[in-house]
């Protein structure tokens, strides 16, 4: 009897919804791409040249695809503003869900989908942070366990993306939520899953420029920002988001303890340079989608809960004000704010 295949879709055929097809069709073994969306002809010319000889089904309306015969799972990777009203479509039409990060760049929205996963406990619901399952960010994740650095109290992560000057970070800042939103989600995630998803800001600051990309402007948006953001726990993240790296994508994470260091990319090899995001972590991608088939076909638990990508969202969100209003942000020890919103 041959082994019980899911049957998956995929919402969005632009940069990460092309990559997340091409994994689900050649690198995850259990499962099958049956289907694709995208609302944009251009997308789905090349899905009718790359996909459509391998069985699947495009389609320029979101509603219709997730009545395809058979359909068990969607990952959404179309534009942030409706990650979440696909979401929530696909949890109603009783499909499985993996969602590109974030949520929403809105914590309320972000909320509502967890809520509507929380009421169909049967479905896998998974918010797609991918470093979760790069092999060093898994490596560190193991050694903060067993106590190799004694107690995490700094840490230092950075997201810096290769300098597009086409114009695309511009356009695409009109909908991201911002640089920390949009690229420091990934270092905040880290963050909870190190010192713990229980963490409550102290404080929160940023500052940033516009260097290279002088359209950023006009989204109250910056090519370069650094973030810090202390927790009543003893414990503070540095935070650096860059849109203007020149050799490629450079993205450094350090953990440091009371009793040790880690480090990942901090020293990368010959063949550890990448060109861009998808050549440093497409493992990571290939990981993700096999476990979150995996998940969904054996009812095995998700390797991250999903509560975390809204409080994500929040630090986000808040780190993003302090870079546009230019004010720290200040909380007390429950985590309520002790002034009011600046924007």
């Amino acid at each position: 009897m041959a082994p019980q295949r899911l049957q998956i879709a995929v919402a969005g055929l632009g940069r990460m919804g092309w990559r997340h097809a091409i994994n689900i069709l050649n690198k995850t073994p259990r499962a099958d791409l049956v289907a694709a969306f995208s609302p944009d002809a251009k997308e789905l010319e090349r899905g009718r040249k790359e996909l459509e000889p391998y069985g699947v089904t495009l389609y320029d309306d979101y509603d219709k695809m997730l009545q395809h015969p058979g359909l068990q799972a969607v990952v959404i990777s179309t534009a942030t503003s409706v990650h979440a009203e696909e979401a929530i479509k696909a949890m109603n039409k009783n499909l499985h869900v993996l969602c590109e990060k974030p949520l929403s760049t809105s914590v309320k929205v972000c909320q509502e989908v967890v809520d509507v996963a929380a009421s169909k406990p049967h479905l896998k619901v998974m918010c797609g942070f991918s470093r979760r399952f790069d092999d060093s960010y898994q490596d560190v994740a193991k050694y903060i366990k067993e106590g190799k650095i004694g107690r995490p109290t700094i840490i230092r992560s950075q997201t810096c993306d290769k300098n597009d000057p086409s114009g695309f970070f511009v356009a695409y800042a009109a909908w991201s939520g911002g640089v920390f939103v949009d690229m420091s989600i990934h270092d905040i995630d880290l963050t909870l899953w190190y010192f713990g998803s229980n963490v409550v800001p102290k404080s929160i600051s940023a500052s940033g420029v516009v260097a290279v990309q002088g359209g950023l402007k006009q989204h109250n948006d910056y090519d370069n920002a650094v973030g810090i953001v202390e927790f009543w726990s003893g414990q503070i993240a540095y935070y650096y988001a860059s849109r203007m790296m020149p050799h490629g994508q450079e993205d450094v994470t350090e953990v440091i303890g009371t009793e040790g260091k880690l480090s990942v990319n901090l020293n990368p090899q010959k063949n550890l340079v990448p060109h861009d995001y998808w050549g440093r972590f497409e493992g990571g991608f290939v990981k993700e989608s096999n476990e979150f088939t995996a998940a969904c076909l054996d009812s095995t638990p998700l390797p991250l809960e999903l509560q975390g990508a809204v409080k994500a969202v929040q630090i986000g969100v808040w780190l993003q004000e302090a870079l546009v209003s230019e004010k720290q942000i200040t909380f007390d020890q429950q985590g309520r704010r002790t002034q009011r919103a600046s924007l």
